[in-house]
Protein backbone atom coordinates (compact mmCIF):
# COMPACT_ATOMS: atom_id res chain seq x y z
CA UNK A 1 0.00 0.00 0.00
CA UNK A 2 2.85 2.49 0.83
CA UNK A 3 4.64 1.86 -2.61
CA UNK A 4 1.19 2.86 -4.15
CA UNK A 5 1.33 5.87 -2.69
CA UNK A 6 4.27 6.58 -3.15
CA UNK A 7 4.16 6.20 -7.08
CA UNK A 8 1.05 8.00 -7.10
CA UNK A 9 2.76 10.94 -5.11
CA UNK A 10 5.91 11.19 -7.67
CA UNK A 11 3.28 10.83 -10.82
CA UNK A 12 1.38 14.05 -9.16
CA UNK A 13 4.78 15.60 -8.83
CA UNK A 14 5.83 14.62 -12.83
CA UNK A 15 2.26 16.05 -14.04
CA UNK A 16 2.80 19.23 -11.92
CA UNK A 17 5.86 20.20 -13.51
CA UNK A 18 4.77 19.11 -17.01
CA UNK A 19 2.11 21.63 -16.18
CA UNK A 20 4.41 24.60 -15.14
CA UNK A 21 6.55 23.75 -18.16
CA UNK A 22 3.78 24.26 -20.09
CA UNK A 23 2.38 27.52 -18.39
CA UNK A 24 5.85 29.21 -18.67
CA UNK A 25 6.44 27.97 -22.19
CA UNK A 26 7.21 31.45 -23.93
CA UNK A 27 4.46 32.80 -25.32
CA UNK A 28 6.48 33.78 -28.41
CA UNK A 29 7.32 30.27 -29.19
CA UNK A 30 3.65 29.20 -29.17
CA UNK A 31 2.19 32.36 -31.16
CA UNK A 32 5.64 31.47 -33.74
CA UNK A 33 3.93 27.83 -33.98
CA UNK A 34 0.39 28.97 -34.52
CA UNK A 35 1.74 31.56 -37.17
CA UNK A 36 3.92 29.21 -39.17
CA UNK A 37 0.12 26.68 -39.42
CA UNK A 38 -1.73 29.69 -40.38
CA UNK A 39 1.31 30.80 -42.89
CA UNK A 40 1.52 27.32 -44.55
CA UNK A 41 -2.76 27.00 -44.57
CA UNK A 42 -2.56 30.06 -46.42
CA UNK A 43 -0.14 29.00 -48.99
CA UNK A 44 -2.74 27.52 -52.09
CA UNK A 45 -1.62 25.69 -55.60
CA UNK A 46 -2.37 29.19 -56.99
CA UNK A 47 0.01 31.28 -54.57
CA UNK A 48 2.52 29.30 -54.21
CA UNK A 49 6.14 30.26 -54.79
CA UNK A 50 8.45 28.00 -57.14
CA UNK A 51 11.43 27.05 -55.80
CA UNK A 52 14.50 24.99 -57.14
CA UNK A 53 16.75 22.05 -56.13
CA UNK A 54 20.21 22.18 -57.43
CA UNK A 55 21.23 18.34 -58.11
CA UNK A 56 23.99 17.69 -60.20
CA UNK A 57 24.68 20.54 -62.32
CA UNK A 58 21.15 20.89 -62.93
CA UNK A 59 18.12 22.56 -61.18
CA UNK A 60 14.49 21.24 -61.02
CA UNK A 61 11.81 24.06 -60.77
CA UNK A 62 8.69 22.82 -58.05
CA UNK A 63 6.05 23.90 -55.67
CA UNK A 64 4.88 22.43 -52.79
CA UNK A 65 1.72 22.93 -51.06
CA UNK A 66 0.06 21.49 -47.57
CA UNK A 67 1.42 19.41 -44.94
CA UNK A 68 1.23 15.41 -44.75
CA UNK A 69 2.77 12.67 -46.04
CA UNK A 70 4.48 13.62 -48.98
CA UNK A 71 3.48 13.21 -52.44
CA UNK A 72 5.08 14.11 -55.49
CA UNK A 73 2.71 14.26 -59.01
CA UNK A 74 3.91 13.46 -62.73
CA UNK A 75 3.44 15.87 -65.41
CA UNK A 76 1.56 14.93 -68.49
CA UNK A 77 2.78 15.32 -71.79
CA UNK A 78 3.35 18.91 -72.35
CA UNK A 79 2.92 19.88 -69.36
CA UNK A 80 4.28 22.15 -66.86
CA UNK A 81 4.48 23.49 -63.22
CA UNK A 82 1.00 25.80 -63.88
CA UNK A 83 -0.91 22.60 -65.35
CA UNK A 84 -2.52 20.91 -62.93
CA UNK A 85 -6.25 22.37 -61.57
CA UNK A 86 -5.59 24.22 -58.43
CA UNK A 87 -8.42 23.18 -56.76
CA UNK A 88 -7.39 19.42 -57.07
CA UNK A 89 -4.21 20.08 -55.94
CA UNK A 90 -5.57 22.20 -52.84
CA UNK A 91 -7.99 19.49 -51.52
CA UNK A 92 -5.22 16.86 -51.48
CA UNK A 93 -3.15 19.34 -49.70
CA UNK A 94 -5.57 19.50 -46.82
CA UNK A 95 -4.21 15.85 -45.73
CA UNK A 96 -0.84 15.40 -47.95
CA UNK A 97 2.59 17.39 -48.81
CA UNK A 98 2.00 17.67 -52.51
CA UNK A 99 4.89 18.40 -54.57
CA UNK A 100 4.53 19.16 -58.01
CA UNK A 101 7.72 19.98 -60.75
CA UNK A 102 8.85 20.28 -64.11
CA UNK A 103 10.75 17.65 -65.85
CA UNK A 104 14.67 18.24 -66.36
CA UNK A 105 15.18 21.05 -69.23
CA UNK A 106 11.73 21.39 -69.55
CA UNK A 107 9.76 24.47 -68.30
CA UNK A 108 11.88 26.23 -65.60
CA UNK A 109 13.90 23.09 -65.07
CA UNK A 110 17.61 23.53 -66.43
CA UNK A 111 19.54 20.54 -67.65
CA UNK A 112 19.56 17.91 -70.47
CA UNK A 113 16.06 16.20 -71.41
CA UNK A 114 16.01 12.61 -70.89
CA UNK A 115 14.59 10.58 -73.96
CA UNK A 116 14.16 7.32 -71.94
CA UNK A 117 12.22 6.52 -69.19
CA UNK A 118 14.59 5.95 -66.10
CA UNK A 119 15.91 9.45 -67.23
CA UNK A 120 12.31 11.02 -66.45
CA UNK A 121 11.97 8.31 -63.13
CA UNK A 122 15.37 9.73 -61.95
CA UNK A 123 13.78 13.07 -61.66
CA UNK A 124 11.39 12.32 -58.99
CA UNK A 125 14.14 10.11 -57.07
CA UNK A 126 16.63 12.58 -57.46
CA UNK A 127 13.71 15.65 -55.98
CA UNK A 128 12.84 13.40 -53.49
CA UNK A 129 16.62 12.97 -52.31
CA UNK A 130 16.94 16.57 -52.72
CA UNK A 131 13.90 17.17 -50.32
CA UNK A 132 15.11 14.59 -47.75
CA UNK A 133 12.08 12.41 -48.17
CA UNK A 134 12.69 8.83 -47.36
CA UNK A 135 9.61 7.06 -49.00
CA UNK A 136 6.33 8.70 -50.56
CA UNK A 137 2.97 8.66 -52.39
CA UNK A 138 4.10 8.87 -56.43
CA UNK A 139 1.32 10.03 -58.80
CA UNK A 140 0.98 10.95 -62.06
CA UNK A 141 -1.07 12.26 -65.22
CA UNK A 142 -0.54 10.83 -68.71
CA UNK A 143 2.85 10.60 -69.55
CA UNK A 144 3.30 11.46 -65.65
CA UNK A 145 1.85 8.05 -64.93
CA UNK A 146 4.40 6.39 -66.96
CA UNK A 147 7.03 7.80 -65.28
CA UNK A 148 5.29 7.09 -61.91
CA UNK A 149 4.63 3.35 -62.54
CA UNK A 150 8.84 3.11 -63.49
CA UNK A 151 9.18 5.11 -60.61
CA UNK A 152 7.11 2.24 -58.19
CA UNK A 153 8.91 -0.58 -60.80
CA UNK A 154 12.57 0.27 -60.55
CA UNK A 155 12.80 2.56 -56.87
CA UNK A 156 9.58 0.36 -54.82
CA UNK A 157 11.77 1.18 -51.34
CA UNK A 158 10.79 4.44 -51.96
CA UNK A 159 7.02 4.68 -52.60
CA UNK A 160 4.48 3.61 -49.97
CA UNK A 161 1.19 4.05 -52.66
CA UNK A 162 0.91 5.20 -55.80
CA UNK A 163 -1.91 7.21 -57.86
CA UNK A 164 -2.15 7.07 -61.82
CA UNK A 165 -4.45 9.38 -63.38
CA UNK A 166 -5.46 8.95 -67.62
CA UNK A 167 -2.54 6.72 -68.09
CA UNK A 168 -2.28 2.74 -69.50
CA UNK A 169 0.37 0.00 -68.35
CA UNK A 170 3.93 -0.50 -69.38
CA UNK A 171 4.59 -3.01 -72.37
CA UNK A 172 2.72 -3.54 -75.89
CA UNK A 173 -1.35 -2.47 -76.07
CA UNK A 174 -4.22 -3.04 -77.80
CA UNK A 175 -6.18 0.33 -77.30
CA UNK A 176 -4.14 2.89 -79.06
CA UNK A 177 -4.32 7.00 -79.40
CA UNK A 178 -7.69 8.87 -81.36
CA UNK A 179 -6.21 10.39 -84.36
CA UNK A 180 -7.86 13.45 -82.93
CA UNK A 181 -5.29 13.43 -79.84
CA UNK A 182 -2.56 13.71 -82.25
CA UNK A 183 -4.28 16.39 -84.55
CA UNK A 184 -4.59 18.54 -81.45
CA UNK A 185 -1.96 18.00 -79.22
CA UNK A 186 0.66 19.03 -81.77
CA UNK A 187 -0.20 22.30 -82.26
CA UNK A 188 2.52 24.70 -81.84
CA UNK A 189 0.22 26.15 -79.38
CA UNK A 190 -3.67 24.65 -77.54
CA UNK A 191 -6.46 27.20 -77.12
CA UNK A 192 -9.69 26.40 -74.85
CA UNK A 193 -11.22 24.39 -77.71
CA UNK A 194 -8.36 22.27 -77.55
CA UNK A 195 -8.18 21.75 -73.96
CA UNK A 196 -11.99 20.34 -74.30
CA UNK A 197 -11.17 17.99 -76.90
CA UNK A 198 -8.07 16.93 -75.02
CA UNK A 199 -9.03 16.60 -71.13
CA UNK A 200 -13.38 16.60 -71.05
CA UNK A 201 -15.70 15.05 -73.16
CA UNK A 202 -17.04 17.46 -75.68
CA UNK A 203 -20.54 15.77 -76.28
CA UNK A 204 -21.35 16.26 -72.70
CA UNK A 205 -22.22 20.05 -71.45
CA UNK A 206 -21.81 19.33 -68.03
CA UNK A 207 -18.04 18.41 -68.77
CA UNK A 208 -18.02 21.13 -71.12
CA UNK A 209 -19.02 23.78 -68.42
CA UNK A 210 -16.88 21.86 -65.82
CA UNK A 211 -13.87 22.63 -68.75
CA UNK A 212 -14.55 26.24 -68.63
CA UNK A 213 -14.65 26.25 -65.01
CA UNK A 214 -11.20 24.29 -64.89
CA UNK A 215 -9.70 27.07 -67.26
CA UNK A 216 -10.87 29.90 -65.10
CA UNK A 217 -8.92 28.25 -62.11
CA UNK A 218 -5.64 27.72 -63.97
CA UNK A 219 -5.56 31.34 -65.36
CA UNK A 220 -5.76 32.75 -61.90
CA UNK A 221 -2.30 32.36 -61.21
CA UNK A 222 0.05 35.05 -62.58
CA UNK A 223 3.30 34.13 -61.62
CA UNK A 224 4.01 31.95 -64.89
CA UNK A 225 5.77 28.96 -65.77
CA UNK A 226 7.72 28.47 -69.05
CA UNK A 227 5.70 26.68 -71.61
CA UNK A 228 7.03 23.26 -73.01
CA UNK A 229 8.48 24.33 -76.13
CA UNK A 230 7.65 22.58 -79.72
CA UNK A 231 10.99 21.37 -80.63
CA UNK A 232 11.06 19.42 -77.07
CA UNK A 233 8.40 17.13 -77.74
CA UNK A 234 10.50 14.28 -79.15
CA UNK A 235 11.60 13.68 -75.99
CA UNK A 236 7.94 12.65 -74.99
CA UNK A 237 7.69 10.48 -77.89
CA UNK A 238 11.16 8.25 -77.27
CA UNK A 239 10.28 8.28 -73.77
CA UNK A 240 6.73 6.73 -75.37
CA UNK A 241 9.22 4.08 -77.09
CA UNK A 242 10.60 3.13 -74.50
CA UNK A 243 7.76 2.88 -72.30
CA UNK A 244 6.32 0.66 -74.87
CA UNK A 245 9.38 -1.54 -75.50
CA UNK A 246 9.51 -2.04 -71.63
CA UNK A 247 13.47 -2.88 -71.41
CA UNK A 248 13.04 -2.45 -67.24
CA UNK A 249 10.28 -5.35 -67.18
CA UNK A 250 7.98 -2.74 -66.37
CA UNK A 251 4.35 -4.68 -66.95
CA UNK A 252 6.06 -7.77 -65.34
CA UNK A 253 6.55 -6.63 -61.96
CA UNK A 254 3.25 -5.02 -61.65
CA UNK A 255 2.01 -8.36 -61.75
CA UNK A 256 4.09 -9.06 -58.66
CA UNK A 257 4.30 -5.66 -56.62
CA UNK A 258 3.05 -5.60 -53.18
CA UNK A 259 2.23 -1.49 -53.83
CA UNK A 260 -1.36 -0.78 -53.52
CA UNK A 261 -2.22 1.30 -56.71
CA UNK A 262 -5.23 3.67 -57.75
CA UNK A 263 -6.16 3.56 -61.77
CA UNK A 264 -8.47 6.97 -62.41
CA UNK A 265 -9.70 6.67 -66.07
CA UNK A 266 -12.46 8.96 -67.60
CA UNK A 267 -14.84 6.48 -69.67
CA UNK A 268 -13.74 7.89 -73.24
CA UNK A 269 -9.96 8.50 -73.10
CA UNK A 270 -8.65 9.76 -76.46
CA UNK A 271 -5.48 8.59 -75.07
CA UNK A 272 -5.29 5.55 -72.85
CA UNK A 273 -8.72 4.05 -72.69
CA UNK A 274 -9.42 2.17 -69.59
CA UNK A 275 -9.71 -1.02 -70.92
CA UNK A 276 -5.63 -1.13 -71.73
CA UNK A 277 -6.50 -1.91 -67.72
CA UNK A 278 -9.35 -4.38 -68.13
CA UNK A 279 -7.05 -6.72 -70.43
CA UNK A 280 -4.40 -7.41 -67.22
CA UNK A 281 -7.59 -8.27 -64.90
CA UNK A 282 -6.88 -10.49 -62.12
CA UNK A 283 -3.43 -9.88 -63.18
CA UNK A 284 -2.57 -7.05 -60.86
CA UNK A 285 -2.85 -7.79 -57.71
CA UNK A 286 -3.04 -4.54 -55.72
CA UNK A 287 -4.29 -2.35 -59.04
CA UNK A 288 -7.65 -0.44 -58.01
CA UNK A 289 -9.07 0.45 -61.58
CA UNK A 290 -11.73 3.55 -61.08
CA UNK A 291 -14.00 4.69 -64.79
CA UNK A 292 -15.65 8.11 -64.30
CA UNK A 293 -18.51 8.35 -67.17
CA UNK A 294 -18.63 10.95 -69.57
CA UNK A 295 -15.40 12.29 -68.94
CA UNK A 296 -12.03 12.26 -71.04
CA UNK A 297 -8.44 12.41 -70.19
CA UNK A 298 -8.42 14.56 -67.34
CA UNK A 299 -10.66 13.78 -64.71
CA UNK A 300 -9.35 15.01 -62.23
CA UNK A 301 -9.77 18.34 -63.84
CA UNK A 302 -13.71 17.97 -64.54
CA UNK A 303 -14.18 16.55 -60.94
CA UNK A 304 -11.38 17.77 -58.73
CA UNK A 305 -13.02 17.32 -55.55
CA UNK A 306 -14.52 14.20 -56.28
CA UNK A 307 -11.28 12.46 -57.95
CA UNK A 308 -9.13 13.88 -54.61
CA UNK A 309 -11.65 12.30 -52.35
CA UNK A 310 -11.73 9.36 -54.27
CA UNK A 311 -7.30 9.48 -53.70
CA UNK A 312 -7.30 10.31 -50.16
CA UNK A 313 -10.08 7.25 -49.35
CA UNK A 314 -7.78 5.09 -51.34
CA UNK A 315 -4.47 6.03 -49.08
CA UNK A 316 -6.08 6.24 -45.95
CA UNK A 317 -7.53 3.05 -45.83
CA UNK A 318 -4.33 1.16 -47.33
CA UNK A 319 -3.18 2.57 -44.73
CA UNK A 320 -5.67 2.01 -42.09
CA UNK A 321 -5.49 -1.76 -43.00
CA UNK A 322 -2.06 -1.91 -43.33
CA UNK A 323 -1.63 -2.84 -46.93
CA UNK A 324 0.86 -0.32 -47.45
CA UNK A 325 4.24 -1.05 -48.66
Amino acid sequence: MKRIFSVSKWMLLIVTAVNFLNCTQPKDNKEATIKAEADTAAITASNSITQFADINGRKIAYRSIGNGEPMILCQRFRGNLDDWDPLFLDELAKEYKVITFDYTGLGLSTGNTPNNMTGFAKDVTDLATALQLKKFIIGGWSFGGWVAQIVTTESPALISQTILIGTRPPGKFDHPFEDIFFQTALKPSNDFADEIILFFEPTSAFSRDAAKRSHDRIAKRTNKDSLVKVEQLHFYTEGGKDYTNDPYNARQKMMTTKIPILVISGDHEICFPPENWFDLNRKLPTTQVVVIPQSGHGPQHQYPEMVATYIKTFLDNNKKYRTTN
